[in-house]
């Protein structure tokens, strides 16, 4: 029988999500515990891939388990797994499920501070900036609505059949000091490095370092930034995964409270 585990993860002690050779990923210690709490091999197909470092407030991947649960299945494995994962819910699904491809939205967030602090150090991005402009960072934030290829703002675009993605909803949020950023993006699908690309040049933006113009020359010709921006993995969550036949509230990060 096929199920979806609805799990979330700390990215920081991980390679990414999935299986590579001679480091450790989310998919890897997964595999390796419920493998040996079920007796076989077991073979979890994520929905998407995460880089290095990256976290996921919620996630989703499908399992086939044959055996009968006799036992709480949630409250063992997380026993077996490390604080940096947790598994929320096992949820039936039809044989042909599968997690990746039928997602049809996607949500990211993208956290910053802009004062250090050891409390956010590995679950937001520290960028040492002040006095952002955040009119313009919200007006480019806006250009990214509705359908658009995003190949400026993607590390391999050539892997891609396409690099059109349609967004559906934005948001740029700050704290009441100014002193944490939230931005927010949800689509049909992602690029790789899209989001982190996404960020660092909206932050560019505020800085002044990139003129909204340039922005969206960039978006609608297609034409990379000038200065290769990724920004750093800690503060990049992926956090809400939409089905059209589930519906699973998402956790959300600690960093959510504060917005």
């Amino acid at each position: 029988m096929r199920y979806f585990l609805h799990l979330s993860y700390k990215g920081k002690d991980f390679h990414g999500w999935q299986n590579q050779t001679d480091v450790t990923t989310v998919q890897e210690v997964l595999e390796t515990q419920l493998s040996k709490m079920l007796g076989t091999r077991t073979t979890c197909h994520g929905c998407g891939r995460t880089d290095a470092g990256v976290n996921a407030s919620q996630y989703f991947c499908n399992i086939n388990i044959e055996a009968e649960l006799d036992y709480d299945f949630i409250f063992r494995i997380n026993k077996m797994l490390p604080a940096s994962i947790v598994v929320y819910d096992l949820i039936p699904v039809a044989d042909n499920a599968n997690a990746q491809y039928d997602a049809i939205k996607r949500t990211y967030d993208y956290f910053f501070h802009f004062k250090k602090n050891p409390f956010l150090d590995d679950i937001s991005s520290f960028y040492e900036v002040e006095d952002l402009d955040i009119e313009n960072m919200k007006k480019v934030v806006s250009l990214l609505l509705g359908e658009k290829d995003f190949k400026a703002f993607c590390i391999s675009p050539d892997v891609y059949h396409h690099t059109l993605c349609k967004v559906s909803n934005v948001n740029l949020i700050t704290n009441e000091s100014g002193s944490r950023m939230r931005f927010q993006i949800t689509a049909n699908r992602f690029l790789r490095g899209m989001v982190r690309i996404l960020s660092a040049n909206i932050l560019r933006v505020g800085e002044g370092k990139m003129s909204v113009d340039e922005f969206e020359y960039c978006l609608v010709n297609r034409e990379k930034p000038k200065f290769h921006n990724i920004a750093f993995p800690q503060g990049l969550y992926l956090s809400k995964v939409e089905y059209s036949y589930i519906s699973v509230e998402s956790q959300g990060s600690v960093l959510n409270q504060i917005y």
